[in-house]
């Protein structure tokens, strides 16, 4: 590992997450001469962005990985970052994988012979190329962003670490998928007065039918083929924009629940519309705030309920009844405007999530939305596929969870299965 970058190879492999190790792994297997290029310097992929106090949402048996089961001694625990951050560099460490670090990759281009690609340790020419880089590319912040004055501190959630970094004040998070509720509870519990502009992320249970919710993922992903029960796949979507949506809300935190916005707001934070506009400091919010909460609560049981359900019984198993969803009986007030200055707001934190940056690749590698052109990973340009990407193949391929099986039908379709 840790290697120089070659000026010739038959397969390159760009990224050194989980996605760009189990490439990797494919790859040693079938014998196939490669390097993985990781732009970061030290081992561990994306999951070194996260803040401090950051928590697996899955339980830690979903880094498992192909060759490397998890065997830990808190199969059902929740990992902390720099817990999921070693478990990766042990698991290149494992597999014995050819990566070279601080290799960023600046542009690729097909040649005749497969692809030319410009590192930032020089040219590298293969006869292929698999895309490992995740489905979290580029920090988005909505256009809206930039009415926000200069005097608040504003910040994405990838550049926030810990509380202590930020300047006295409230905190107006944007945005209440997975990251935007777990730092809502984290500076609640520092004693911070929080605003949430609530978006149209759903809430999931942290266990449904005497399993956690991640389980039954698996289960689906594994198994549901074979009953005739499984997850929307990404051309099942009735909107490409979907693809950006935020993930339900989960937590691994305080021994993995399931948030509850409307508990949050019960116990002091500030339930606000959707940020629509603003004018030197005044906020325009969104007036649909009652119905979102209401889709919000909605979530789980208009759409993965009935799968699960439909997969317990495809299947034969004996599974508990579902139990009712538990939610606080809180309706916030509705708020129209928000003075940012009037409310003691000293900080802005984008929970907005990523937007796709594949424009590196000079060939029509891509769609109107960024997303890389493929089907089950392969890309119509010869030598050239995909792995880890967002929507792939469904909700869980840039997951723990879906890799395995991504990487498997992959490694099928170039010829790689052993």
């Amino acid at each position: 590992m840790a290697g120089d970058v070659p000026r010739r190879t038959d397969h390159v492999v760009i990224g050194g997450g989980q996605a760009g190790l189990v490439a990797s792994w494919h790859l040693q297997r079938a014998g196939r001469d490669h390097v993985v290029l990781e732009r970061r310097e030290s081992l561990g992929g994306g999951w070194q962005d996260r803040w401090d106090e950051f928590r697996l949402v899955g339980p830690a048996w979903t880094t498992s990985l192909p060759g490397v089961p998890y065997d830990g001694d808190d199969p059902d625990g929740f990992m902390r970052r720099d817990e999921v951050v070693a478990r990766m560099a042990r698991y290149a460490g494992a597999i014995g994988a050819p990566v070279a670090l601080g290799a960023a990759v600046e542009t690729m281009r097909p040649t005749d012979a497969g692809w030319r690609l410009e590192t930032s340790q020089g040219p590298v020419d293969a006869r292929a190329v698999t895309v490992a880089t995740g489905g979290f590319h580029r920090p988005y912040v909505p256009p809206v962003g930039d009415a926000v004055p200069a005097a608040i501190h504003r910040l994405h959630s990838q550049d926030y670490r810990r509380e202590a970094d930020l300047p006295d004040g409230g905190v107006l998070i944007v945005g209440t998928g997975q990251t935007g509720t777990q730092l809502a509870e984290e500076l609640m519990d520092a004693g911070r007065e929080v605003f949430l502009c609530v978006g149209h992320a759903g809430r999931a249970p942290r266990r449904y039918r005497g399993d956690d919710i991640f389980v039954w993922m698996r289960r689906l992903v594994e198994e549901g083929p074979a009953v005739g029960v499984e997850l929307p796949t990404v051309v099942q979507l009735p909107d490409p924009a979907m693809r950006v949506a935020g993930n339900a809300q989960l937590s691994g935190h305080k021994g993995g629940h399931s948030p509850d916005l409307r508990a949050l707001g019960r116990d002091g934070a500030h339930l606000v519309g959707r940020l629509e506009s603003g004018d030197g400091g005044r906020c325009r919010l969104g007036g649909d705030l009652a119905q979102t909460l209401d889709q919000i609560d909605r979530f789980f049981e208009e759409g993965v309920q009935q799968l699960l359900d439909a997969f317990i019984e495809a299947s034969g198993m004996d599974a508990p009844p579902a139990e009712p969803p538990v939610t606080a009986d809180f309706a916030p007030e509705p708020v129209d405007q928000l003075d940012l200055e009037d409310a003691g707001i000293g900080t802005v934190l984008w929970a907005t999530g990523y937007r796709q940056d594949l424009g590196w690749i000079d060939a029509p590698a891509t769609d109107a939305m960024g997303f890389a052109i493929q089907d089950r990973g392969v890309s119509p340009l010869p030598g050239l596929s995909f792995l880890g990407g967002l929507w792939q193949h469904d909700m869980t391929s840039s997951t723990l969870v879906g890799i395995e099986r991504d990487g498997r039908l992959l490694a099928d379709r170039l010829g790689l299965a052993a």
